[in-house]
């Protein structure tokens, strides 16, 4: 498990960079020229490196192992980062859409020239790479922070292709879009966030995460299972724990009753990759109607 926070931190660290360097060229160049869309999209860039610095935060005190007041870990620190990422996404929205409304009523017309198209090719090419490494690398390594900070990346890419609808419109002699696109560009960064926080609000509010009757079914598909109800399951990405109440014969030894809850979590640990924890309470299996419910 630390071995696996280690290689998403690589992951961050090297983003980070990436996105530091795609900030500061928008940033600059976007000042320089007044090209308010593009001086918008560069901080998005720049917020995209603060969210790395958060997620090596927030991996950083993951990856500490159980303690006396943590005794289920400190993975749920990675989801407050994911949390405090969206936060930022809808802060920046709304800096963006705030200064996209003073641009109507303070009139200025932004400087486009090749140049300006040249770097907003070359960062939405970055961008692209950047989120396709580090979506994946959020698969692999089952990492919450990675895969939403990915989806932070790839708005990126969608802002960028706005930017540059933005720039043609000025440069045929439109500059009244320039604030318009700036407003969308707030919109696609608003749904962003909205959509990283709903994500990462279901780990922290215990949302179930798996099928009750796919997991009875595969309960009583062990040998000596006779029922189970009372299915819970909760977490998230690499780390969902399930609660669960399976019913035996009444005269089993105890002995071969714990031997089946061990089959059981054994099972459903090799079907579901992602199940870290399984805690099975025994019961006997009692006469029809005694037991609260006996398949579900």
């Amino acid at each position: 498990m630390i071995h696996r926070f280690k290689k998403v931190q690589r992951v961050l660290v090297l983003v980070l960079f990436l996105n530091l360097a795609v900030a500061f060229a928008k940033i600059i160049y976007g000042t320089l020229s007044g090209a308010l869309s593009m001086t918008a999209d560069g901080y998005h860039s720049l917020f995209d490196g603060v969210s790395n610095i958060v997620g090596l935060i927030g991996s950083f005190i993951a990856a500490r192992p159980p303690d006396k007041e943590h005794p289920y870990g400190h993975h749920k620190y990675e989801t407050v980062a994911s949390i405090f990422i969206s936060l930022l996404l809808l802060y920046v929205g709304f800096e963006i859409f705030r200064n996209a409304f003073d641009r109507f009523l303070v009139r200025s017309v932004p400087e486009v020239t090749a140049i300006s198209f040249l770097i907003i090719l070359g960062t939405m090419c970055i961008n692209y790479l950047v989120t396709h490494y580090e979506y994946r690398q959020g698969l692999s390594l089952k990492s919450q922070v990675l895969i939403a900070d990915s989806l932070h990346t790839k708005s990126d890419i969608y802002v960028s292709l706005s930017v540059i609808v933005s720039l043609a419109a000025v440069r045929l002699g439109f500059p009244l879009l320039d604030p318009v696109i700036a407003l969308l560009i707030s919109l696609i960064i608003f749904r962003a966030g909205f959509r990283i926080m709903k994500e990462s609000s279901k780990v922290l509010l215990d949302m179930s995460r798996l099928e009750e009757e796919e997991i009875c079914r595969l309960a009583l598909g062990v040998e000596g299972v006779l029922g189970c109800h009372k299915i819970r399951t909760r977490g998230g990405m690499g780390d969902i724990r399930i609660d669960m109440h399976v019913l035996v014969q009444p005269d089993m030894p105890l002995e071969e009753a714990h031997l089946i809850a061990h089959r059981v979590s054994k099972m459903l640990k090799a079907e579901y990759e992602d199940v870290t924890d399984v805690v099975v309470h025994l019961e006997p299996a009692l006469p029809q109607g005694s037991n609260t419910k006996k398949t579900s």
